[in-house]
């Protein structure tokens, strides 16, 4: 797929790679610095099998990387220029108010009132 000139696929897999909350969640910790599996599991709540495969999947896209050091690996993000795709997807939320929270498409479904 393409728009013009411009190849949007890479884009596009880009930012489904992202729009999973525990690989965002993920991505935003490891902006701070390196984390193991079992750090990310105790922040997030989720089980190690998990958060490895959200790791697998960000390690296929090359936003993250390991090293080990002993018996423990050691995860960080290899492209510190995403942090700054974050920073600019905040400015842009911030002008846009709930404008993406309340899309019908992509943004959180509406509360359920309960009858009375």
């Amino acid at each position: 797929m393409s728009c013009g000139a411009v190849d949007v696929v890479p884009a596009v897999a880009l930012f489904r790679s992202l729009a999973d909350p525990a690989r965002l969640a993920i991505v935003l910790r490891l902006a701070e610095g390196e984390a193991r599996v079992v750090d990310l599991t105790r922040m997030l709540g989720l089980a190690q099998s998990t958060v490895s495969q959200h790791l697998a999947c960000l390690r296929d896209c090359r936003l993250v990387d390991s090293r080990t050091e002993g018996r423990q690996s050691y995860y960080a993000l290899t492209r510190p220029e995403l942090i700054d795709v974050l920073r600019s997807a905040e400015v842009l939320l911030a002008e846009t108010g709930a404008a993406v929270a309340l899309c019908p498409a992509y943004g959180a479904p509406a509360p359920v009132e309960q009858a009375s």
